[in-house]
C-alpha cells in the first residue's frame, strides 16, 4: 500500500475505535492512532493465528485494525487522561 492509503486507511480506523471507544480526537491523532493500531492488532492477530502480517486493502484487515486501535485507546485511557464526551 502506498502512504496515501496508510493515512486513509488509518484514519478510517481510527475514527471507527473512537467511535466504538468513545473519544473523539483531531483529524491528525486519529490517524496516528488508526496506523499504529494496525501495527497492534497485526501483533495480536500474529500472536494468535501464527500467521505473518497482512497488508492488504480489506475488510479482515480494516477489522484487524480497528481492534488494535481499540486496544490501544483502552491502554491510553487505563494509564493516560480520560478524554470521553
Amino acid at each position: 500500500m502506498g502512504l496515501l492509503s496508510w493515512i486513509i486507511f488509518g484514519a478510517l480506523a481510527g475514527w471507527v475505535a473512537g467511535l466504538i471507544m468513545g473519544y473523539r480526537n483531531g483529524c491528525c491523532l486519529t490517524i496516528v492512532v488508526g496506523i499504529v493500531g494496525s501495527f497492534i492488532g497485526g501483533i495480536i492477530m500474529q500472536l494468535v493465528t501464527g500467521r505473518g502480517f497482512n497488508f492488504g486493502f480489506d475488510l479482515r484487515s480494516f477489522l484487524v485494525a480497528v481492534v488494535g486501535s481499540i486496544v490501544l485507546l483502552a491502554i491510553v485511557g487505563a494509564f493516560g487522561r480520560r478524554r470521553y464526551h
